[in-house]
């Protein structure tokens, strides 16, 4: 099976990286800048579980369909995503992104119709570095796919048995929605308490009342889940409590370190669409709602101080 990974960030380069390394056909989508970095210092991952340089397959403008279709590219990035791979996509090709939350399936369903748009998202503690190495953080490698009709069922099960060979257990899961649910709740509650807060997990703890705050988020988020016909599992929830009220922990988003490294964040993508959901549902969500406008001051402030550059 032909695999189209688009982008070789944290999460494209890694679980690309890996299948690749496993002798799996992977082909990088990259802009030209980091083709020319990968191919004058290969695709360097820096891993718990295992180092490795490759010198894998890379394209800057897609021209021939593929079988499958990974995105790992960010939410802000989406628009400009879907016409980079749409030259790849054909009438038998699977679409699967990675990407955090759940409002950019729409998009894609538009372009290239639901029955192409197969689940998918990923738990990896995994950052790219400035020179271009992908540094995964701890053990957890894992990446679920799944069918969003029944007509997709044959293309995953191909898609499943393709990523074998990166060695990091892809999952094929019979309930797509419900695991984005469960992410998606976990990530949204977990991304608007570190940032508002502008804190690791262990600091919030110390505050009065740090833990009270963490439950408010995570309950607000479970609510519209719940509204949603997709309440999150006691063992997800408890995964999620876990994550954000563990005291001593040193743990922060992704949406965090994007923000204090002063680059842009998903917080339209994530908190406002969880927000959305949560009015059109008529659930109170007052944590979402400052997490919101917190980041989006933030970005206001980005956009100014870029602007006077």
């Amino acid at each position: 099976m032909r695999l189209l990974m688009l982008g070789a960030g944290g999460i494209g380069g890694y679980f690309g990286g890996r299948v690749a390394q496993g002798g799996g056909d992977v082909t990088f989508l990259v802009r030209p800048a980091r083709a020319e970095k990968i191919a004058a210092g290969g695709l360097r991952i820096v891993s718990p579980v295992g180092d490795v340089t490759l010198k894998p397959k890379t394209i800057t403008q897609a021209a021939e369909p593929f079988d499958a279709v990974l995105l790992s590219c960010k939410a802000y990035d989406l628009d400009s995503a879907i016409e980079a791979i749409a030259p790849a996509v054909g009438p038998d090709t699977l679409v699967v992104p990675l990407l955090n939350g759940l409002r950019h399936y729409a998009a894609l369903d538009q372009r290239f119709g639901a029955d192409r748009v197969a689940g998918g998202l990923a738990h990896i503690p995994v950052t790219l570095k400035p020179d271009g190495s992908i540094v995964h953080m701890a053990p957890l490698q894992r990446l679920i796919v799944g069918a969003r009709s029944e007509g997709q069922g044959a293309a995953c099960e191909a898609l499943h048995k393709a990523l074998e060979p990166g060695g990091f257990r892809p999952i094929l899961t019979q309930n797509v929605a419900q695991a984005m649910w469960d992410k998606y709740v976990m990530l949204a509650a977990f991304a608007g308490l570190t940032c508002l807060m502008r804190a690791p997990v262990g600091a919030i703890m110390q505050a009065a009342d740090g833990e009270a705050i963490a439950e408010a988020f995570l309950a607000e988020c479970t609510a519209v889940a719940d509204a949603a016909g997709q309440r999150p599992s006691e063992k997800s929830l408890g995964e999620a409590r876990a994550l954000m009220t563990t005291k001593g922990s040193q743990n922060t988003a992704s949406m965090l370190r994007d923000l204090e490294g002063g680059g842009r964040t998903e917080h339209d993508h994530l908190l406002g669409d969880m927000l959305d959901r949560a009015r059109a549902a008529k659930i109170p969500a007052p944590m979402l709602t400052v997490a919101l406008a917190h980041m989006q001051a933030q970005e206001a402030k980005r956009e100014s101080r870029k602007a006077a550059a």
